[in-house]
């Protein structure tokens, strides 16, 4: 017998404008979605991250936003935003840029997919396998031709809500990825391709 959070929700999918800021808001909280990031992680340098804290990166994310740059989109569910997905060109991502780990794999222009928030009374719903979806369509009306996302291996059972906020492979192997590297035993690396041809 399946129960309700089987079933996946039907959304629309909105990018995330000045006029839907309270929104955005309205769905991180007061602790700025995990610990006051407000999805500030991958665009900051490390020490200026944490120096910042919650109210810090709530305002750089705003400035962002008020300067007319599209950070990600947002999904909801009966007109409530219900989800989050940060995509947006790769080097909008200064850590991304930076990690060691995630370095560029080639000279491919790319969108890069990298974290999901979703509301605590719609997780186990889809929305984020949804919100991979809506970020694929969203990059495609933007011109984007390979989306790239950086999904954590699971080691053992579920991984806990702070680390699975990249998302797993199984989810984006689900919405056409594939796999391109394995940085480290964690990482994975992998892309869709909106012309569904690759090397």
């Amino acid at each position: 017998m399946s129960s309700k959070n089987d079933v996946p929700l039907t959304l629309q999918f909105q990018p995330l404008t000045p006029d839907r800021w309270s929104d955005f808001e309205a769905l991180f909280g007061p602790r700025g979605a995990y610990g006051g990031c407000w999805c500030m992680w991958w665009r900051s340098p490390r020490r200026e991250f944490e120096q910042r804290g919650g109210e810090g990166n709530r305002q750089a994310m705003k400035a962002i936003v008020d300067s007319g740059e599209v950070p990600g989109i947002m999904a909801y569910h009966q007109s409530q935003p219900v989800g989050w997905c940060s995509v947006a060109p790769r080097e909008q991502y200064g850590a991304l840029e930076r990690s060691p780990v995630l370095k560029r794999l080639d000279d491919t222009p790319v969108w890069s997919l990298v974290c999901f928030f979703v509301a605590r009374g719609h997780r186990g719903r889809r929305v984020a396998e949804s919100l991979i979806q809506g970020a694929v369509e969203y990059v495609c009306s933007q011109g984007g031709q390979v989306v790239e996302a950086y999904p954590t291996q699971p080691r053992e059972g579920r991984l806990p809500p702070v680390s699975s906020f990249m998302g797993i492979p199984a989810m984006f192997e689900r919405a056409g990825f594939v796999e391109c590297a394995r940085p480290s035993k964690s990482k994975v690396v992998m892309r869709y391709y909106m012309d569904g041809e690759h090397d």
